[in-house]
């Protein structure tokens, strides 16, 4: 295979069929018609002599020699687009593009409408996609640039990664108005005896406040665990149950809050991207962007 000979758009192809594992949806994302997808994975597959990606009821699978290739195609693409852009000059009020930002649906609820609210000020041309992904697939969207940024606790470990703290909410103590414990000092004691709401994204195991209070020999009562906030806020809206949850996210309910009895690490966010985006300039620019609208909110909790 002679490289001067080959036309590198194949490439472009060839990544969008892998991540998409379909002719139809590779052709939207590259804004292309079918017949030219299909016209340049043959070509792709008479440049390799292979397959490369072959009909299943699942989509289009990566034959091993699609599979050996990838990362290879993805770090040419990837320097390739640094090479385009790292002088370029980016104009927020004039960019057209769409911002995918990967964020836990606890978190949405409050730092969305700043993120928009600074868009539609400075950039209104730019369209905002969110969508939560666990923290594995948030990863793999990050590195294939199905997601621009991701919105998450520091629990996200890749080497892949770049970082940046945005804030921080503490933990309180909710309850309906006209608890009995509205008008008593909450301590220990009173906090163990109650029943609690708990939220967590996982089917089974302790969070941050059970795991202090074990430290300390105790084990609270859990009436109603889920893994959504609004259903926890309904619930011990209407009932006497305690919910132990970050401050911020106490914004919109009718709950009054007191402090814990004991101490818990508050919890924070991050904000994630992938390395190849670290001098892109539209992606320095969104990434401010959106530490500037997060940071205050998070930092008032």
């Amino acid at each position: 295979m002679r490289l001067d000979k080959l036309d590198l758009n194949l490439f472009v192809v060839f990544d969008a069929l892998y991540q998409d594992r379909s002719v139809t949806r590779a052709a939207e994302r590259l804004h292309l018609t079918q017949p030219a997808v299909s016209n340049a994975l043959a070509r792709l597959r008479q440049q390799f002599d292979d397959q490369l990606f072959v009909r299943s009821p699942s989509g289009m699978l990566p034959t091993p020699v699609a599979e050996g290739i990838i990362q290879d195609v993805r770090k040419a693409l990837a320097l390739l687009g640094r090479s385009l852009t790292n002088n370029a000059k980016f104009n927020p009020a004039h960019a057209s593009k769409t911002l995918r930002v990967g964020i836990h649906d606890s978190l949405a609820p409050m730092v969305l409408p700043a993120i928009a609210q600074e868009l539609n000020h400075k950039a209104p041309s730019i369209d905002l996609h969110s969508y939560y992904r666990d923290r594995a697939n948030a990863v793999e969207a990050l590195k294939s640039g199905d997601l621009d940024v991701l919105l998450d606790s520091p629990a996200v470990n890749a080497k892949e990664l770049r970082q940046q703290p945005l804030g921080e909410s503490h933990y309180v103590v909710a309850m309906r108005k006209g608890h009995p414990l509205a008008k008593r000092k909450l301590d220990v004691e009173a906090f163990i005896k109650s029943k609690h709401v708990h939220v967590s994204s996982r089917a089974k195991g302790r969070g941050q406040v059970d795991i202090a209070l074990n430290a300390l020999g105790h084990k609270r009562s859990i009436s109603a665990r889920m893994q959504q906030h609004q259903p926890a806020a309904d619930i011990t809206a209407n009932s006497d149950a305690l919910w132990t949850t970050p401050l911020i996210l106490l914004k919109g309910t009718t709950l009054i809050h007191k402090p814990l009895p004991f101490e818990v690490p508050p919890l924070s966010w991050n904000l994630y991207w992938h390395l190849s985006a670290e001098e892109d300039p539209a992606s320095q620019w969104l990434r401010k962007t959106i530490a500037n609208a997060c940071s205050t909110l998070l930092q008032q909790h």
